[in-house]
């Protein structure tokens, strides 16, 4: 248990080691190295930045569109057809899974040691509930095409791009804020 005290110590510094050892384990292989370049193709992390920025630009861009929607932009569209585009975010949210774990496996020491990293984790995730919010009770409702939106979901709309901007914000900053680039 890591509860408080001097009794909790040892196991505070036992639980660091088993990390330090599970990072240094994780970077020493071969997909780790691979990300990094450091085996051939050093292609691979600007890749897969490319593909994390386009998943989330598609990701971001549906969600700020559905937003937008709500906020009363374009009230000539029906909220209903804003529901067309989840299939465009959803692959572009399994791009971004995918690419991130990827990110991550290459240097897990400098995003899981760093409070940002969870940071926009959290924000992500928030948002990605709001734009599910949306889906079953706003995107679904044909009653919102002609008539007027909740002032929830207008609430709703301003907090999802304030998480989304955040979001972004924290991932720029994780290449900046790190304590520690890796444990090998």
């Amino acid at each position: 248990m890591l509860g408080t005290g001097i009794c909790a110590l040892p196991e505070a510094r036992q639980y660091g080691e088993m990390m330090e050892a599970f990072f240094i384990w994780l970077e020493s292989g071969s997909l780790s190295t691979w990300v990094r370049g450091e085996t051939g193709w050093h292609m691979a992390f600007p890749v897969i930045i490319v593909f994390h920025a386009l998943g989330m630009g598609f990701l971001v861009g549906v969600a700020l569109a559905i937003n937008a929607r709500v906020l009363g932009i374009a009230q000539g569209i029906p909220v209903t057809i804003m529901r067309r585009f989840l299939p465009v975010a959803l692959l572009a949210l399994v791009v971004n899974a995918v690419s991130g774990v990827l990110l991550l496996i290459g240097y897990p020491t400098k995003a899981l040691t760093n409070p940002v990293f969870y940071i926009k984790l959290g924000c992500i995730g928030l948002a990605l509930w709001n734009l599910k919010w949306f889906d079953t009770h706003i995107l679904a409702n044909t009653v919102y095409d002609t008539g007027a939106i909740p002032k929830q979901a207008k609430k709703l709309a301003i907090a999802s791009t304030a998480l989304w901007g955040a979001a972004i914000i924290a991932g720029r900053l994780l290449a900046y804020t790190y304590v520690k680039l890796m444990s090998i």
